[in-house]
């Protein structure tokens, strides 16, 4: 007999000038609560890392999907957060051997799913299990941010995680861009038409 299983699921790094987006998708466990749920913005760094592992310990299932800086300047930001997020949910099903019943999706807009979904504006704050996502995309974006940084120390990803601020653009205008980069986002479209 099937379940009626729902699970939530949010994006991370949008804005960003560089890396993919990266979606999360959450089923939460109703007999293995996680306390402190919340939109992963309005936590400090240490209490998503925290967090993030009892999501990956006590979750019924958990998936990722992510859309890369190619998909993004191909298809937009918008229909690539879409991707992302369609991608997590298949990821969660494949980790739980069958497809949620619903999906609550953090926003105004659903990805097409083979399942019901529900749009929620400010999911991240009133669902836990979209809350419980935003913490994984955000942990799972962080980590990729880190990473890239060991690769280009020069753009400091691991401080500003790829958003648009004084420190980035002003390696943008030294460096250049980078493979990682955005090139359909305006800043770094200025850089690589020399205008900048």
């Amino acid at each position: 007999m099937n379940m009626i299983w729902v699970c939530g699921v949010d994006e991370a790094g949008r804005g960003p000038l560089v890396g993919a987006v990266v979606a999360g998708a959450v089923v939460l466990d109703p007999e293995n609560p996680i306390e402190g749920l919340k939109d992963s913005k309005k936590l400090s760094a240490v209490r998503r890392e925290f967090l993030y592992e009892q999501i990956m310990e006590k979750a019924k299932a958990w998936g990722v999907g992510e859309a890369s800086p190619t998909e993004i300047d191909s298809i937009n930001i918008l229909q690539a957060t879409m991707l992302a997020m369609r991608r997590a949910v298949e990821d969660l099903a494949a980790r739980l051997g069958e497809w949620p019943s619903k999906a609550l999706i953090d926003g105004n807009r659903c990805p097409e799913l083979s399942i019901a979904a529900e749009a929620i504006v400010k999911g991240d704050t009133k669902e836990p299990a979209i809350s419980a996502a935003s913490i994984v995309a955000k942990v799972t974006r962080d980590r990729q941010m880190i990473a890239l940084h060991e690769q280009h120390p020069q753009y400091g990803f691991s401080q500003h995680m790829g958003y648009p601020t004084e420190a980035h653009f002003a390696a943008l205008k030294q460096y250049g861009v980078c493979t990682e980069h955005r090139k359909s986002f305006a800043p770094v479209r200025r850089v690589l038409e020399g205008s900048f």
